[in-house]
């Protein structure tokens, strides 16, 4: 409401919409569940292209990477969401002046977006505890 100067009340006329709001169609709501939000976790690696409803996750759920990351190939995933990876590496002897081949061996959490499988070349990084020997989780796998 605006007065005018001679006191009278001018009154506004509103604008309605001729169309009533749409309502988003089933295609729609569907893009919009497949594009679930992907969070970036700080490594130079392609998020999956499934999504998944694990908490556990990485990319779709709420652990952070906050350790080192490691390549390493899945030597065992018969435990469930578990995948057991193993690099091999150098230790140097100074008596000998030789090399010992070691490998290290991990156990990591497997999310369902990954699902990496045996034979897998994979990048694993720490996390917190998930488990009593769990302190890894699956990123990503380089070679299948």
């Amino acid at each position: 409401m605006v007065k005018e100067k001679s006191g009278k009340k001018k009154t506004e006329t509103v604008k309605l919409r001729e169309k009533p709001a749409e309502k988003p169609s089933v295609e729609k709501i569907e893009r919009k569940e497949k594009k679930k939000r992907v969070k970036t976790i700080g490594l130079e690696i392609n998020p999956p292209e499934k999504t998944c409803e694990d908490i556990r996750c990485p990319w779709h759920g709420k652990i952070s990477i906050r350790d080192r990351a490691f390549k390493g190939v899945v030597k065992s995933v018969k435990a469930h969401a578990t995948a057991v990876v193993e690099w091999g590496y150098h230790h140097y002897f100074p008596k000998y002046e030789r090399y010992e081949r070691r490998k290290s061996r991990v156990m990591a959490h497997n999310p369902p977006c990954i699902h990496a499988r045996e034979g897998d070349e994979v990048m694993i990084a720490g996390c917190r505890s998930l488990s009593k020997t769990k302190h890894f989780v699956v990123v990503g796998i380089l070679k299948k």
